[in-house]
Protein backbone atom coordinates (compact mmCIF):
# COMPACT_ATOMS: atom_id res chain seq x y z
CA UNK A 1 0.00 0.00 0.00
CA UNK A 2 1.49 3.28 -0.73
CA UNK A 3 0.39 7.20 -0.81
CA UNK A 4 -0.27 8.62 -4.16
CA UNK A 5 -0.90 12.26 -4.26
CA UNK A 6 -3.78 13.60 -6.54
CA UNK A 7 -1.68 15.11 -8.82
CA UNK A 8 0.01 11.87 -9.77
CA UNK A 9 -2.75 9.59 -10.00
CA UNK A 10 -3.09 7.29 -12.74
CA UNK A 11 -5.70 5.46 -14.70
CA UNK A 12 -5.60 1.55 -13.53
CA UNK A 13 -4.40 2.11 -10.03
CA UNK A 14 -6.30 0.38 -7.57
CA UNK A 15 -8.00 2.06 -4.45
CA UNK A 16 -6.78 0.51 -1.33
CA UNK A 17 -9.51 2.39 1.15
CA UNK A 18 -13.07 3.70 -0.39
CA UNK A 19 -14.44 6.67 -1.00
CA UNK A 20 -17.44 8.28 0.63
CA UNK A 21 -18.95 11.37 0.08
CA UNK A 22 -20.17 14.22 2.74
CA UNK A 23 -23.54 12.36 3.20
CA UNK A 24 -21.73 8.75 3.47
CA UNK A 25 -22.60 7.82 0.21
CA UNK A 26 -20.03 5.33 -1.17
CA UNK A 27 -18.55 7.07 -4.19
CA UNK A 28 -15.38 4.07 -5.06
CA UNK A 29 -15.56 1.26 -3.26
CA UNK A 30 -11.82 -0.47 -2.58
CA UNK A 31 -10.49 -1.93 -5.19
CA UNK A 32 -11.59 -0.01 -7.98
CA UNK A 33 -9.68 0.81 -10.95
CA UNK A 34 -9.31 4.28 -11.41
CA UNK A 35 -10.46 6.47 -14.95
CA UNK A 36 -9.93 9.02 -16.03
CA UNK A 37 -12.87 10.40 -14.53
CA UNK A 38 -12.68 9.18 -11.48
CA UNK A 39 -9.24 11.11 -10.95
CA UNK A 40 -11.33 13.91 -12.06
CA UNK A 41 -13.92 13.34 -9.39
CA UNK A 42 -10.90 12.83 -6.72
CA UNK A 43 -9.72 15.87 -7.62
CA UNK A 44 -12.64 18.06 -7.53
CA UNK A 45 -13.46 16.08 -4.55
CA UNK A 46 -10.43 17.95 -2.81
CA UNK A 47 -8.78 14.65 -1.78
CA UNK A 48 -4.95 15.58 -1.09
CA UNK A 49 -4.28 11.80 -2.05
CA UNK A 50 -5.06 8.57 -1.68
CA UNK A 51 -3.83 5.06 -0.78
CA UNK A 52 -3.40 3.04 -3.72
CA UNK A 53 -2.82 -0.87 -3.50
CA UNK A 54 0.65 -2.23 -4.87
CA UNK A 55 0.00 -3.82 -8.50
CA UNK A 56 0.57 -7.30 -7.18
CA UNK A 57 -0.81 -6.36 -3.86
CA UNK A 58 -4.32 -8.54 -2.49
CA UNK A 59 -7.05 -6.40 -0.92
CA UNK A 60 -6.74 -6.13 2.53
CA UNK A 61 -9.37 -7.71 4.91
CA UNK A 62 -11.59 -5.11 6.53
CA UNK A 63 -14.74 -6.00 9.09
CA UNK A 64 -17.94 -4.43 8.39
CA UNK A 65 -17.68 -2.24 11.60
CA UNK A 66 -13.64 -0.60 10.51
CA UNK A 67 -15.85 -0.09 7.41
CA UNK A 68 -18.47 2.01 8.85
CA UNK A 69 -15.72 3.66 11.29
CA UNK A 70 -14.38 4.97 8.38
CA UNK A 71 -17.78 6.21 6.83
CA UNK A 72 -18.90 8.07 9.87
CA UNK A 73 -15.73 9.48 10.27
CA UNK A 74 -16.81 11.69 6.86
CA UNK A 75 -19.67 11.96 7.30
CA UNK A 76 -18.88 13.47 11.15
CA UNK A 77 -16.38 15.53 9.23
CA UNK A 78 -18.60 17.38 6.95
CA UNK A 79 -20.82 18.26 9.94
CA UNK A 80 -18.21 19.34 12.04
CA UNK A 81 -16.64 22.03 9.43
CA UNK A 82 -20.31 22.92 8.66
CA UNK A 83 -20.71 24.03 12.24
CA UNK A 84 -17.87 24.95 12.10
CA UNK A 85 -17.82 27.75 9.37
CA UNK A 86 -21.07 29.06 11.10
CA UNK A 87 -19.09 29.94 14.23
CA UNK A 88 -16.55 31.78 12.37
CA UNK A 89 -19.09 33.99 10.94
CA UNK A 90 -20.55 34.35 14.29
CA UNK A 91 -23.67 32.45 13.46
CA UNK A 92 -25.36 30.43 15.97
CA UNK A 93 -23.92 26.28 15.47
CA UNK A 94 -27.58 25.03 15.17
CA UNK A 95 -26.38 20.75 14.62
CA UNK A 96 -23.36 20.86 16.64
CA UNK A 97 -24.88 19.41 20.06
CA UNK A 98 -26.72 16.79 17.49
CA UNK A 99 -23.27 16.02 16.17
CA UNK A 100 -22.14 15.21 19.98
CA UNK A 101 -24.86 12.93 20.54
CA UNK A 102 -24.77 11.06 17.51
CA UNK A 103 -20.97 10.68 18.29
CA UNK A 104 -21.66 9.29 21.60
CA UNK A 105 -24.46 6.98 20.44
CA UNK A 106 -22.14 5.40 18.39
CA UNK A 107 -18.72 5.32 20.31
CA UNK A 108 -20.06 5.99 23.90
CA UNK A 109 -21.73 3.28 24.74
CA UNK A 110 -19.41 0.58 23.20
CA UNK A 111 -19.00 -2.41 25.24
CA UNK A 112 -16.20 -3.75 23.39
CA UNK A 113 -12.76 -2.36 21.72
CA UNK A 114 -12.31 -0.87 18.62
CA UNK A 115 -9.78 -0.70 15.53
CA UNK A 116 -9.14 2.68 15.80
CA UNK A 117 -8.36 3.43 12.42
CA UNK A 118 -6.94 7.01 11.28
CA UNK A 119 -6.90 9.18 8.32
CA UNK A 120 -4.03 11.05 6.54
CA UNK A 121 -4.35 14.42 7.08
CA UNK A 122 -2.75 17.73 5.74
CA UNK A 123 -2.56 21.58 6.62
CA UNK A 124 -6.22 22.31 4.90
CA UNK A 125 -8.15 19.51 7.20
CA UNK A 126 -6.42 18.70 9.48
CA UNK A 127 -8.63 20.41 12.24
CA UNK A 128 -11.74 19.12 11.28
CA UNK A 129 -10.52 15.48 10.69
CA UNK A 130 -8.25 15.54 14.52
CA UNK A 131 -11.41 16.75 16.19
CA UNK A 132 -13.44 14.27 15.16
CA UNK A 133 -11.22 11.45 15.98
CA UNK A 134 -10.47 12.83 19.47
CA UNK A 135 -14.17 13.46 20.02
CA UNK A 136 -14.62 9.87 19.43
CA UNK A 137 -11.83 8.77 21.44
CA UNK A 138 -12.70 10.78 24.49
CA UNK A 139 -16.70 9.07 23.96
CA UNK A 140 -14.86 5.76 24.29
CA UNK A 141 -12.77 6.57 27.37
CA UNK A 142 -15.28 8.56 29.31
CA UNK A 143 -18.02 5.17 28.30
CA UNK A 144 -14.55 3.39 30.25
CA UNK A 145 -14.48 5.54 33.30
CA UNK A 146 -18.28 5.34 33.69
CA UNK A 147 -18.75 8.88 33.27
CA UNK A 148 -22.54 9.95 32.81
CA UNK A 149 -23.94 11.32 29.83
CA UNK A 150 -23.84 15.15 30.46
CA UNK A 151 -20.42 14.83 31.09
CA UNK A 152 -19.64 13.04 28.13
CA UNK A 153 -21.72 15.44 26.18
CA UNK A 154 -19.91 18.32 27.61
CA UNK A 155 -16.52 16.16 26.65
CA UNK A 156 -17.14 15.49 23.32
CA UNK A 157 -18.42 19.06 22.41
CA UNK A 158 -14.85 20.29 24.25
CA UNK A 159 -12.84 18.07 21.82
CA UNK A 160 -15.01 18.78 18.51
CA UNK A 161 -14.29 23.41 19.09
CA UNK A 162 -10.59 23.39 21.42
CA UNK A 163 -8.66 23.54 18.11
CA UNK A 164 -10.97 25.86 16.55
CA UNK A 165 -8.76 28.37 16.74
CA UNK A 166 -6.49 27.16 14.43
CA UNK A 167 -8.51 28.08 11.76
CA UNK A 168 -7.24 31.47 12.17
CA UNK A 169 -3.95 30.15 11.74
CA UNK A 170 -1.91 30.76 8.26
CA UNK A 171 -1.23 27.36 6.35
CA UNK A 172 2.10 28.04 5.50
CA UNK A 173 2.72 28.03 9.58
CA UNK A 174 0.89 24.73 9.72
CA UNK A 175 2.83 23.20 7.16
CA UNK A 176 6.04 23.24 9.25
CA UNK A 177 4.64 20.65 11.58
CA UNK A 178 6.53 20.19 14.77
CA UNK A 179 9.19 22.81 13.32
CA UNK A 180 8.10 25.65 14.93
CA UNK A 181 9.83 28.43 16.10
CA UNK A 182 9.36 30.23 19.22
CA UNK A 183 7.44 32.95 17.79
CA UNK A 184 5.19 30.64 15.75
CA UNK A 185 4.07 29.00 18.68
CA UNK A 186 3.58 32.12 20.56
CA UNK A 187 1.40 32.75 17.37
CA UNK A 188 -0.64 29.63 17.49
CA UNK A 189 -1.12 30.48 20.95
CA UNK A 190 -2.77 33.64 20.21
CA UNK A 191 -4.97 32.30 17.97
CA UNK A 192 -5.95 29.49 19.66
CA UNK A 193 -7.38 32.27 22.63
CA UNK A 194 -9.14 33.89 19.69
CA UNK A 195 -11.00 31.00 18.89
CA UNK A 196 -12.11 30.93 22.71
CA UNK A 197 -13.18 34.18 22.51
CA UNK A 198 -15.11 33.50 18.90
CA UNK A 199 -16.97 30.75 20.56
CA UNK A 200 -17.40 31.98 24.09
CA UNK A 201 -20.68 33.87 23.27
CA UNK A 202 -21.78 31.39 20.89
CA UNK A 203 -22.14 28.57 23.82
CA UNK A 204 -25.29 30.06 26.13
CA UNK A 205 -26.63 30.97 22.38
CA UNK A 206 -26.50 27.53 20.91
CA UNK A 207 -27.68 25.86 24.56
CA UNK A 208 -24.62 24.12 24.88
CA UNK A 209 -23.64 22.84 28.58
CA UNK A 210 -21.31 25.26 30.33
CA UNK A 211 -18.63 21.93 31.58
CA UNK A 212 -17.98 22.38 27.74
CA UNK A 213 -16.41 25.73 27.93
CA UNK A 214 -14.97 24.83 30.91
CA UNK A 215 -12.80 22.40 29.97
CA UNK A 216 -11.87 24.66 26.79
CA UNK A 217 -10.81 27.34 28.80
CA UNK A 218 -8.39 24.90 30.71
CA UNK A 219 -7.12 23.23 27.61
CA UNK A 220 -6.19 26.19 26.00
CA UNK A 221 -5.11 28.90 29.18
CA UNK A 222 -2.80 25.99 30.99
CA UNK A 223 0.15 27.68 29.79
CA UNK A 224 -0.71 31.43 30.05
CA UNK A 225 0.68 32.71 33.40
CA UNK A 226 -1.51 36.12 32.95
CA UNK A 227 -5.02 33.91 32.40
CA UNK A 228 -5.45 33.37 36.40
CA UNK A 229 -7.36 30.51 35.53
CA UNK A 230 -9.60 29.01 38.57
CA UNK A 231 -8.93 25.91 39.84
CA UNK A 232 -10.72 23.51 38.46
CA UNK A 233 -13.49 21.09 39.92
CA UNK A 234 -12.57 17.16 40.65
CA UNK A 235 -14.96 16.30 37.55
CA UNK A 236 -13.53 19.51 35.46
CA UNK A 237 -9.79 18.02 35.83
CA UNK A 238 -10.48 14.55 35.04
CA UNK A 239 -12.46 15.46 31.62
CA UNK A 240 -9.57 18.03 30.68
CA UNK A 241 -7.49 14.50 31.72
CA UNK A 242 -9.12 12.56 28.79
CA UNK A 243 -9.04 15.25 26.38
CA UNK A 244 -5.32 15.48 26.99
CA UNK A 245 -4.78 11.96 26.17
CA UNK A 246 -7.23 11.83 23.40
CA UNK A 247 -5.57 14.95 21.70
CA UNK A 248 -2.16 13.45 22.10
CA UNK A 249 -2.86 9.90 21.36
CA UNK A 250 -4.63 10.86 17.64
CA UNK A 251 -1.52 13.61 17.34
CA UNK A 252 0.84 11.04 17.65
CA UNK A 253 -0.65 7.58 15.17
CA UNK A 254 -1.87 10.05 12.46
CA UNK A 255 -0.26 10.53 9.24
CA UNK A 256 -0.22 13.37 7.78
CA UNK A 257 1.55 15.11 4.82
CA UNK A 258 4.41 16.46 6.93
CA UNK A 259 5.36 13.63 9.29
CA UNK A 260 4.54 9.45 9.58
CA UNK A 261 2.79 8.24 12.29
CA UNK A 262 3.89 6.20 15.49
CA UNK A 263 2.32 2.63 16.40
CA UNK A 264 -0.63 3.21 19.32
CA UNK A 265 2.27 1.26 21.37
CA UNK A 266 5.07 3.92 20.56
CA UNK A 267 2.55 6.12 21.45
CA UNK A 268 1.17 4.76 24.98
CA UNK A 269 5.06 4.62 25.76
CA UNK A 270 5.77 8.06 25.10
CA UNK A 271 2.89 9.23 27.10
CA UNK A 272 3.21 6.45 30.32
CA UNK A 273 6.33 8.15 30.83
CA UNK A 274 4.77 11.56 31.59
CA UNK A 275 2.71 10.83 34.49
CA UNK A 276 2.18 14.68 35.54
CA UNK A 277 0.86 15.30 32.16
CA UNK A 278 -0.95 12.34 31.05
CA UNK A 279 -3.21 11.03 34.00
CA UNK A 280 -2.37 6.76 34.04
CA UNK A 281 -6.32 5.92 35.08
CA UNK A 282 -6.91 7.52 31.68
CA UNK A 283 -4.08 5.88 29.97
CA UNK A 284 -5.43 2.28 31.36
CA UNK A 285 -9.08 3.51 29.87
CA UNK A 286 -7.93 3.71 26.45
CA UNK A 287 -6.10 0.58 26.67
CA UNK A 288 -8.97 -0.90 27.15
CA UNK A 289 -11.21 0.72 24.43
CA UNK A 290 -8.90 -0.11 21.67
CA UNK A 291 -7.50 -2.35 20.07
CA UNK A 292 -2.89 -1.79 20.81
CA UNK A 293 -1.79 -5.28 20.31
CA UNK A 294 -4.57 -7.64 19.64
CA UNK A 295 -4.14 -10.95 18.56
CA UNK A 296 -2.69 -11.90 15.61
CA UNK A 297 -0.70 -9.13 15.18
CA UNK A 298 3.50 -9.13 14.28
CA UNK A 299 5.67 -7.67 16.81
CA UNK A 300 9.21 -6.74 17.41
CA UNK A 301 10.90 -7.63 20.75
CA UNK A 302 13.67 -6.10 22.81
CA UNK A 303 16.01 -8.88 22.11
CA UNK A 304 15.15 -7.89 18.33
CA UNK A 305 13.56 -10.88 17.26
CA UNK A 306 9.95 -10.87 16.23
CA UNK A 307 7.04 -12.51 17.18
CA UNK A 308 3.28 -13.23 16.87
CA UNK A 309 0.52 -12.45 19.13
CA UNK A 310 -0.68 -15.43 20.41
CA UNK A 311 -3.46 -13.83 23.43
CA UNK A 312 -4.23 -10.14 24.83
CA UNK A 313 -3.86 -9.74 28.02
CA UNK A 314 -7.09 -7.62 28.93
CA UNK A 315 -5.08 -6.84 32.54
CA UNK A 316 -2.00 -5.05 30.80
CA UNK A 317 -1.81 -4.80 26.69
CA UNK A 318 2.19 -4.53 27.03
CA UNK A 319 2.49 -8.37 28.59
CA UNK A 320 0.43 -10.89 25.66
CA UNK A 321 1.44 -14.42 25.44
CA UNK A 322 3.49 -14.53 21.87
CA UNK A 323 5.07 -16.96 19.91
CA UNK A 324 9.05 -16.23 19.05
CA UNK A 325 9.50 -17.05 15.38
CA UNK A 326 12.85 -17.57 15.59
CA UNK A 327 13.12 -20.73 18.12
CA UNK A 328 9.34 -21.44 17.95
CA UNK A 329 8.62 -20.92 22.45
CA UNK A 330 6.18 -19.33 23.78
CA UNK A 331 6.31 -16.41 26.09
CA UNK A 332 3.84 -15.36 28.80
CA UNK A 333 4.68 -11.37 29.10
CA UNK A 334 2.91 -11.46 32.00
CA UNK A 335 4.81 -13.64 33.71
CA UNK A 336 6.96 -11.06 36.22
CA UNK A 337 10.10 -13.18 35.88
CA UNK A 338 10.04 -12.70 31.73
CA UNK A 339 9.05 -9.18 31.38
CA UNK A 340 12.16 -8.48 33.38
CA UNK A 341 14.22 -9.66 30.46
CA UNK A 342 12.01 -9.37 27.05
CA UNK A 343 9.35 -6.88 26.31
CA UNK A 344 7.09 -5.87 23.48
CA UNK A 345 8.69 -2.86 21.69
CA UNK A 346 6.92 -2.11 18.92
CA UNK A 347 3.94 -3.95 16.75
CA UNK A 348 3.99 -4.31 12.44
CA UNK A 349 2.18 -1.80 11.08
CA UNK A 350 1.59 -1.32 7.13
CA UNK A 351 1.63 2.57 6.62
CA UNK A 352 -1.50 3.96 7.04
CA UNK A 353 -1.59 2.17 10.60
CA UNK A 354 -3.22 -0.81 9.99
CA UNK A 355 -1.93 -4.28 11.45
CA UNK A 356 0.21 -5.94 8.96
CA UNK A 357 -1.38 -9.64 9.32
CA UNK A 358 -4.53 -10.55 7.90
CA UNK A 359 -7.65 -12.29 9.62
CA UNK A 360 -7.33 -14.85 6.80
CA UNK A 361 -3.51 -15.60 7.85
CA UNK A 362 -4.32 -15.44 10.88
CA UNK A 363 -7.09 -18.59 10.80
CA UNK A 364 -4.39 -20.64 9.07
CA UNK A 365 -2.17 -20.17 11.79
CA UNK A 366 -4.54 -20.55 14.87
CA UNK A 367 -5.79 -23.61 13.18
CA UNK A 368 -2.69 -25.33 14.16
CA UNK A 369 -3.64 -28.35 16.75
CA UNK A 370 -0.45 -28.43 18.31
CA UNK A 371 -0.24 -25.15 19.40
CA UNK A 372 -3.76 -25.01 20.70
CA UNK A 373 -2.96 -28.35 22.74
CA UNK A 374 0.19 -26.65 23.75
CA UNK A 375 -1.68 -23.54 24.71
CA UNK A 376 -3.89 -25.45 26.61
CA UNK A 377 -1.81 -27.18 28.63
CA UNK A 378 0.17 -23.70 29.25
CA UNK A 379 -3.00 -22.63 30.97
CA UNK A 380 -3.68 -25.18 32.85
CA UNK A 381 0.03 -24.86 33.85
CA UNK A 382 -0.58 -21.49 34.92
CA UNK A 383 -3.41 -22.54 36.73
CA UNK A 384 -2.37 -25.52 38.68
CA UNK A 385 0.78 -23.39 39.75
CA UNK A 386 -1.64 -20.45 41.22
CA UNK A 387 -3.67 -23.29 43.04
CA UNK A 388 -0.84 -24.58 44.79
CA UNK A 389 0.78 -21.22 46.11
CA UNK A 390 -2.60 -20.32 47.26
CA UNK A 391 -2.82 -24.03 48.99
CA UNK A 392 -0.05 -23.14 50.59
CA UNK A 393 -0.48 -19.74 52.08
CA UNK A 394 -3.86 -20.87 53.69
CA UNK A 395 -2.00 -23.94 55.51
CA UNK A 396 0.72 -21.04 56.62
CA UNK A 397 -2.50 -19.10 57.84
CA UNK A 398 -3.87 -21.90 59.56
CA UNK A 399 -1.15 -23.15 61.27
CA UNK A 400 2.26 -23.16 61.52
CA UNK A 401 2.79 -26.13 63.37
CA UNK A 402 3.66 -29.70 61.99
CA UNK A 403 3.87 -27.62 58.43
CA UNK A 404 6.00 -29.17 55.51
CA UNK A 405 7.51 -26.37 53.63
CA UNK A 406 7.83 -27.38 49.86
CA UNK A 407 11.09 -28.07 48.19
CA UNK A 408 12.04 -25.79 45.90
CA UNK A 409 12.04 -28.93 42.85
CA UNK A 410 8.02 -29.27 44.06
CA UNK A 411 7.91 -25.40 43.13
CA UNK A 412 10.07 -25.11 40.06
CA UNK A 413 8.60 -28.41 38.46
CA UNK A 414 5.47 -25.91 37.94
CA UNK A 415 6.79 -22.54 37.97
CA UNK A 416 9.12 -22.83 35.37
CA UNK A 417 6.59 -22.96 32.43
CA UNK A 418 4.44 -20.38 34.27
CA UNK A 419 6.24 -17.75 31.99
CA UNK A 420 7.58 -19.40 29.01
CA UNK A 421 6.69 -22.57 26.95
CA UNK A 422 9.28 -24.60 24.76
CA UNK A 423 7.01 -26.33 22.60
CA UNK A 424 9.14 -29.65 23.42
CA UNK A 425 9.62 -29.07 26.34
CA UNK A 426 6.15 -28.72 28.31
CA UNK A 427 4.84 -32.36 29.09
CA UNK A 428 2.37 -34.11 26.46
CA UNK A 429 0.08 -37.03 27.96
CA UNK A 430 1.11 -40.31 26.30
CA UNK A 431 -2.42 -40.22 24.74
CA UNK A 432 -1.16 -36.66 22.93
CA UNK A 433 2.04 -37.46 21.69
CA UNK A 434 2.89 -37.49 18.15
CA UNK A 435 5.84 -37.71 15.80
CA UNK A 436 8.59 -34.92 15.69
CA UNK A 437 6.22 -32.25 13.60
CA UNK A 438 8.44 -29.77 11.53
CA UNK A 439 8.68 -25.95 12.17
CA UNK A 440 5.87 -24.40 12.03
CA UNK A 441 5.26 -21.78 9.12
CA UNK A 442 2.78 -19.23 8.64
CA UNK A 443 0.06 -20.36 5.30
Amino acid sequence: MQFVKTADLQPGMRLAKPIYNKMGVLLYERNTKLTFQGINSIENFGLIGIYILEPAEPLPPLSREDLEFEQFQTVYMFKLKDNMDKISNHAVPSSLLELAHDIRSRYGVLDHKLNFIQTLRSSADFVYKHSISTAILTAMISNELYLDEDNQIALILAALLYDFGYLYIPQAVLDKGDELSDSDREFIQMNLERGYDTIEPLFATAGLPQMGLDIIQQMIFQKNEDAKLKTPSPMTKILVDILKVADRFDHLTTMSINKPPISEVAAMGEMQKNKAIYNPRVLNALSACIHILPTGACVDLSDGEKALILEENPANFTHPMVLKFSNNMIYDLSDPIICQNLRVIDIMKTMDNRIAIDEETLKHFVADKYIQETMERFRRAKLESAKLQQSKAEAVASSMEGFDSPSSSEITGISDIAGIADLSDIPVPASEKKAPRKRMKLV
